[in-house]
């Protein structure tokens, strides 16, 4: 069996600064695009340029005389720090919170006269704070109908008096900062020890604490530099993809066991995608490998130095791609050369480490420490660790587990019955906190711990999911995979760390036999536990996403979802696909769906099964033909001597049709039946519609 690590989370002054970088980041991040358009339009049509354009570039003067204002200037001036001063008070107050930071951004600009970034960086979050707490002080004491007066003119008295305070106090402060750190980067580069601030920097990559040093003042002070002089070395200092390159190729040429094996698709990772942390677990498995970062970057930034080179614009990610397209136009030669000599000396560096280290059997156990350790300092799960897992089925949690979702075609039949079955699970074993949903795969997010679909659906889940942990089943009701699961909770939301029984995105669909589930690993069954049926069980998930409703909404629309006139109890079909029509005409007969509804039943089944285990099967149509449903309804067919769904016996058909969250209370109760193996049998001897329906009544009572 696989295993999953669980990271513990940590509170300390590491994690401290980590969020804060976090935090400084989320600002310029989702603005990068900006920082390059504007690197762009630098680097084409300043006057030093490839494509030297005076109205564009902002040199030289019109017909008239007056000088052209050109896009550099303007954009930088005014375009980026007012987009970081908006994202940043959006991310403290919304919307709201992002137009008084940008507001009073605006009076530092003006006061200040220079790009003001680290200004926005203060007033942004500044502005979304002060309104929030403003806005705290009058919540719910504001007469009905004066709402939107009392909303907007707060905001932009505040805001008025945030740029005076801007403009009188804030901007002094921020430029004398500003150029005392300008200062020092210019001293450190006069005297020759600018490559000395890899001895910071490279172990703060690793660590995670790398974003509050080059989001917080690399980026804010090289764009300044760059301004002036048209370039800026400090767009480098970080993002150097050749230090991580020269490890990776280290562990290629003198590795060993699943870190040797995996180390080349993480170099074309690191190198080509700019993902960085790939390379961190192989520094945290040999941590002397530090010095090679060390000395790689330290030759990188020498070689910027003595050329003269450096980037207009930062480079985001850190891909040899990225940074090429964002070299100076006299750069070029430097920028490569202090790549290929960064990666010549860690290469050199680390391979001596490598060869002189104690030698182990293999070094997977050892990467998968690591990318614990690694993911367990970042405070979430990577996105990239998965590409580190190799042929050892390693996944990583870290933290607890906090959101399961199950994922289907449709977010309507299957999965919301899987997601009542585990559900029950989870709460059982004494972790009701733990929210299980069912979505459809089109409406899926990259938040969830761990995604569950069907095998056939798991590829294209994963996209969309790149985060989460992924298992894949073939039977939604009674798999074994839902113990495993429980399982990885209960060590997750334990604290403990060690095996638990769920694997990862490398290994979902390992060691299968042809009866096991999908993603068993080397076919190992857990035996499964029925879950028994609570009241005000919740049902999760429509068309929209995920979503929870509680039981009180269900039973509201219980008797209107499956009425006694769709229950048949000796169906007439031969055949899988004759069961799917008579079931679909039943929903028809009740005015639920229309016949193109039927047919994307059979188009459903067609891509994916809907059987689910204990000899139940429910067809539904797919996403796309959610408008032919005219209200929610449930059809019940039983088949004594069973039919034959795609090798798999089944005597009971539940067709599916539904709007909202109305018909996921019955599905809810029938999950909550077959995984109830009395409950089944009593299905198969009820004698009359009657006692059908009373055991879904019964079964929540």
């Amino acid at each position: 069996m696989a295993t999953e690590t669980a990271a513990k989370p940590r509170g300390s002054m590491r994690v401290g600064v980590q969020r804060f970088g976090t935090f400084l980041s989320g600002m310029i991040m989702p603005n990068i695009g900006a920082f390059i358009a504007w690197g762009l339009i630098t680097a084409l049509f300043i006057e030093a340029g490839w494509l030297p354009v005076p109205e564009l570039g902002g040199f030289g003067t019109d017909a008239e005389g007056n000088p052209n204002t050109g896009l550099v200037g303007p954009m930088i001036t005014y375009l980026l720090p007012l987009l970081i001063a908006y994202t940043g008070g959006r991310m403290v107050y919304d919307v709201r919170g992002g137009v008084v930071g940008a507001i009073g951004t605006m009076g530092v600009i003006v006061g200040a006269g220079i790009p003001m970034f680290i200004g926005a960086m203060i007033m942004g979050p500044l502005g979304g704070w002060t309104m929030k707490k403003i806005d705290s002080i009058w919540d719910g004491k504001i007469k009905p109908g004066f709402e939107m007066l009392v909303n907007n003119f707060s905001a932009g008295i505040w805001g008025a008096a945030l740029a005076l305070i801007g403009f009188y106090g804030i901007s002094p402060l921020v430029e004398a900062f500003s150029t005392a750190a300008g200062n020092v980067v210019q001293f450190l580069v006069n005297n020759g020890l600018l490559p000395l601030t890899s001895i910071f920097i490279e172990p703060a990559k690793v660590l995670f604490l790398n974003n509050a040093i080059n989001h917080g003042v690399l980026t804010p002070l090289g764009v300044q530099q760059s301004l002036e002089e048209g370039k800026s070395i400090l767009f480098l200092l970080e993002a150097n993809p050749g230090p991580g390159l020269g490890i990776l190729l280290a562990y290629m040429f003198f590795g060993r066991g699943a870190a040797k094996a995996s180390a080349p698709g993480a170099a074309i990772i690191h190198f080509l995608g700019g993902i960085h942390e790939i390379y961190f677990p192989y520094v945290l498995m040999r941590p002397l490998l530090i010095l090679a970062a060390i000395a790689g970057g330290m030759t990188g930034i020498a070689t910027l130095a003595i050329t003269g080179s450096g980037l207009v614009a930062p480079a985001a990610p850190g891909s040899i791609i990225a940074v090429l397209a964002q070299t100076a136009r006299d750069s070029y030669f430097g920028v490569v050369l202090s790549v290929l000599l960064a990666a010549a000396v860690s290469f050199l560096v680390a391979s001596v480490i490598l060869k002189t280290a104690k030698r182990k059997d293999d070094d997977g156990d050892d990467l998968a420490a690591a990318t614990s350790r690694m993911e367990s300092m970042k405070g979430k799960k990577s996105s990239v660790s998965s590409a580190l897992a190799g042929s050892g089925n390693v996944a990583v949690l870290a933290g607890p587990v906090k959101n399961i979702v199950f994922a289907c075609d449709a977010g309507m039949g299957s999965s919301a019955m899987g997601a009542s079955v585990l559900r029950n699970k989870i709460k059982d074993a004494g972790f009701p906190e733990v929210k299980v949903t069912n979505a459809s795969i089109a409406n899926l997010r990259d938040d969830y711990d761990i995604v569950v679909t069907h095998q056939d659906l798991t590829e294209r889940a994963r996209p969309a999911t790149a985060s989460a942990t992924h298992v894949s089943v073939d039977n939604f009701m009674n798999s074994p995979r839902y113990d495993e699961i429980v399982e990885l909770v209960r060590e997750s939301n334990s604290g403990s760390s060690g095996v638990a029984g769920v694997a990862g995105a490398a290994g979902a669909d390992a060691g299968t036999g042809p009866d096991a589930d999908a993603g068993s690993f080397g076919g190992a069954h857990a035996s499964t536990a029925h879950a028994a049926g609570a009241a005000g069980t919740e049902a999760a998930a429509s068309a929209s996403g995920p979503q929870t409703t509680g039981a009180a909404e269900g039973e509201a629309s219980t008797s209107d979802v499956l009425v006694a006139e769709s229950v048949v109890l000796d169906g007439s079909a031969g055949s899988r696909d004759a069961a799917i029509d008579e079931a679909g005409r039943l929903l028809k007969a009740r005015g639920a769906v229309d016949d193109e509804y039927i047919r994307a039943m059979h188009e459903r089944e067609q891509s994916v099964s809907t059987y689910m285990g204990s000899f139940l099967a429910i067809p539904h149509g797919t996403n796309a033909a959610k408008d032919h449903i005219r209200k929610s309804a449930v059809s019940f067919i039983r088949y004594p001597q069973g039919i034959d769904w795609n090798g798999k016996q089944v005597k009971f058909v539940v067709g599916v049709a539904g709007v909202n969250n109305e018909h996921l209370h019955i599905l809810s109760s029938i999950a909550k039946v077959f995984t109830d193996k009395s409950k089944v049998a009593e299905l198969e001897a009820a004698t009359s519609v009657d006692e059908v329906l009373a055991i879904f009544r019964k079964v929540n009572a």
